[in-house]
């Protein structure tokens, strides 16, 4: 018997019928970065499309995304340098420029899960993501840290957020803001963990966005290195026993692998985030002409659906929103 597995790739309308893989815009996390003020939109040049905004212009954008069936946000705020600090103070400022664009959006009405990203590089003096206690050797205190940390969850579920996501791989992460949340009357807050995330040249682009880059040294001393593959594995099952309530894999492009294996491990709700290096790139060759940009934008989200996440972080969640066909991207 020959077997012409060709058969089924022959029209469109097969090709949707027999599709093992669907992407919806309702996968989507869209990240935004939020500067104080008002009517502001600050393009960021690494970044083509995207720009840092301002609480009332955060809205509009949410708005927006809502429309187009996106389900999810993350809010990263974008420090004014006369506000930081060697402990990132302004973290636990409850109108600081996340809890202000939160507030709002729920005043809005917007009905999109609301995350928040916990970490203090976008914070502290130091561009570290947390309280230093070797200022010379740039070693982050890993217990001191986790305090501010707690503090910081509970204010932004003051303000309103529905999940809080920590991404400084600090050991003992999840269980301190369980803790802390519960003790607040705060249980119903979700926990997203950065599980999984490298000491990554791809996030170059989000650190200008940000405003986050080490004022020197690098990251390297809590972040994964990004030769091991089993230390991903167990992170992430120590966040499962913690109490994390989803799991996140960073970047996304080149660790497919881990979330494929990671997928296999756990039953929890997995995300992807294709950050700011990753996407950057795509927009570039296509602004180049050296790439169709829709469709290598398109590909790579099914391929993070395809490794088996079940959310993507991604700058492109409305432009690929928008061009969604019968719902279906």
């Amino acid at each position: 018997m020959i077997h012409r597995p060709r058969r089924l790739r022959r029209g469109q309308a097969l090709r949707d019928l027999v599709a093992q893989t669907i992407v919806t815009p309702a996968d989507f996390i869209l990240p935004l970065f939020i500067i104080p003020g008002r009517g502001k939109s600050r393009p960021v040049k690494s970044m083509p499309g995207v720009s840092q905004l301002t609480p009332d212009l955060a809205v509009k954008e949410l708005k927006r995304a809502e429309k187009l069936g996106v389900r999810g946000y993350i809010l990263f705020g974008v420090t004014p340098a006369e506000a930081k600090d060697d402990r990132g103070s302004h973290a636990h400022a409850p109108d600081n420029e996340v809890c202000t664009a939160v507030r709002r959006a729920k005043d809005a009405g917007i009905d999109m899960v609301a995350i928040s990203d916990l970490c203090f590089c976008e914070y502290t003096s130091h561009g570290h993501c947390g309280k230093l206690c070797d200022d010379e050797r740039l070693v982050v205190d890993n217990d001191a840290t986790l305090e501010m940390l707690c503090a910081q969850a509970v204010n932004h579920a003051r303000a309103g957020f529905d999940v809080v996501a920590p991404s400084g791989m600090m050991d003992g992460t999840v269980a301190a803001l369980r803790q802390a949340l519960d003790g607040e009357g705060f249980d119903h807050i979700a926990i997203l963990s950065y599980a999984v995330k490298y000491a990554s040249a791809f996030y170059g682009p989000f650190r200008d966005a940000a405003q986050s880059a080490p004022g020197k040294g690098d990251r390297q001393g809590y972040q994964m290195d990004f030769r091991n593959g089993r230390e991903a594995l167990r992170e992430a099952a120590l966040d499962e026993q913690q109490g994390a309530d989803m799991l996140m894999v960073k970047p996304g492009m080149a660790y497919l692998d881990i979330l494929a294996r990671l997928r296999e491990q756990t039953q929890l709700p997995l995300a992807a985030y294709q950050v700011s290096g990753e996407y950057a790139m795509l927009k570039a060759a296509a602004q180049n002409g050296w790439l169709d940009g829709e469709r290598v934008l398109r590909e790579s989200v099914y391929a993070f659906k395809r490794a088996g996440a079940d959310m993507i972080l991604t700058y492109a969640a409305c432009e690929l929103s928008e061009r969604a066909s019968n719902g279906v991207v």
